[in-house]
């Protein structure tokens, strides 16, 4: 449904099918019209041949090799691994079991990860800066699952939706999948009445066609935010004087791979005279359990301080344009005053770089020139 309607915005197939070929996974999208009550919309099928396992499930660890292996932009990746964490540390939960012993059966399935990678390659093609969604309609009943016949919400569904908004939606089927909730978890940055933009196009994605109230459709909009805007953050901080220098690479590795909006070092003299070192991260509240758990696992720390602020943000865009090395990222923001910044990406500068056997600084150059263009 999430893909559905990111194509009924003006998420390009062609392009969306080309970037789903650097999973290596077999499968086919099959994309067509349908109505659902009075409603058109766009009904997405992934369909291929399966590879996992004799026992018919994947393995956490697998789906995170299958991603990290894949030929996906760097966002686009973290994304993705972002949405399986969050999947595997609500099943754990649920089945009280390690996460590396987490199985995955209906979300490990190639139509998942497609759907997962999917709605990560979808707001990247698209530009979205940030995604707000409404209260999430949960509906009741019971569904048949790998693990047997399930109450509705699912378990894995309410784990995930911890801290998270929700209203009845008065039905008696299966409204949030928990693939579906990983997606609203990791993407969705609040929750709330409809923003203030400029709509600029409006998507369905559509369901199973089922019985109740409301058509089985999921409604996207795309817009601009005409001025300056505002949202809350998590800051998480810790101070460590005893992790050697160099795992500090791998540990803003593994936050921004989580999500992290922001990873910032800052020298210390700690006390006893210690020098050491101010990790500071900045994130989405929805993420705040996630990133902790990941400070306190990869680093030295014994504790992490969480804050929460008001942030204060220009509107901003990230497009792919055209220049002598190839399409290059770059992000396009608009001051107060009216006037559009443009910054070209500097990994999607970089590869070009290499790729092209130049400087950085003439990649940079030439984005920035097609950029004023």
């Amino acid at each position: 449904m999430f893909l559905g309607a990111l194509l009924d915005l003006g998420l390009s197939r062609r392009a969306l099918a080309a970037d789903l070929q650097g999973l290596d996974l077999p499968h086919r999208l099959v994309v067509r019209g349908v109505r659902r009550a009075t409603l058109a919309a766009r009904y997405v099928e992934v369909r291929g041949v399966d590879t996992r396992a004799a026992g018919g499930s994947r393995k956490h660890r697998e789906i995170v090799r299958v991603l990290r292996g894949a030929r996906l932009e760097a966002d686009v990746r973290a994304r993705a691994l972002a949405i399986y964490e969050a999947l595997a540390e609500a099943e754990a939960r649920v089945h009280g079991v390690p996460v590396e012993k987490v199985h995955f059966h209906e979300v490990g399935a190639v139509d998942a990860i497609v759907d997962v990678t999917g709605a990560a390659i979808g707001l990247s093609r698209l530009g979205i800066g940030r995604v707000s969604a409404s209260p999430v309609a949960l509906g009741g009943g019971r569904v048949e699952s790998d693990h047997g016949t399930l109450p509705l919400p699912a378990p894995a569904t309410l784990e995930l939706l911890r801290g998270i908004p929700t209203v009845p939606a008065h039905v008696e089927w299966e409204t949030v999948t928990p693939t579906g909730a990983a997606i609203l978890r990791c993407l969705v940055d609040d929750y709330g009445p409809l923003p203030a933009m400029t709509p600029q196009a409006v998507g369905y994605g559509a369901g199973d066609e089922r019985p109740g109230p409301m058509p089985n459709v999921l409604r996207a909009v795309l817009g601009r935010a005409s001025h300056v805007s505002a949202d809350r953050v998590l800051t998480l901080e810790t101070h460590l004087d005893d992790l050697v220098p160099e795992h500090f690479d791998y540990l803003m590795e593994r936050l921004f791979e989580a999500g992290a909006l922001d990873v910032s070092l800052q020298h210390l003299q700690m006390k006893k005279n210690r020098p050491g070192f101010l990790v500071r991260v900045i994130a989405r509240p929805a993420q705040r359990m996630q990133l902790a758990g990941l400070l306190l696992a990869e680093s030295t720390a014994l504790g992490v301080r969480v804050t929460e602020s008001d942030r204060v943000l220009l509107p901003r865009e990230v497009r792919r344009i055209q220049t002598p090395f190839g399409r290059i990222a770059v992000k396009f923001a608009i001051d107060p005053e009216g006037r559009v910044i443009a910054s070209p990406e500097y990994d999607a500068c970089k590869r070009a770089a290499r790729r092209h056997g130049v400087s950085l600084r003439e990649v940079v150059r030439a984005a920035e020139a097609a950029a004023r263009e």
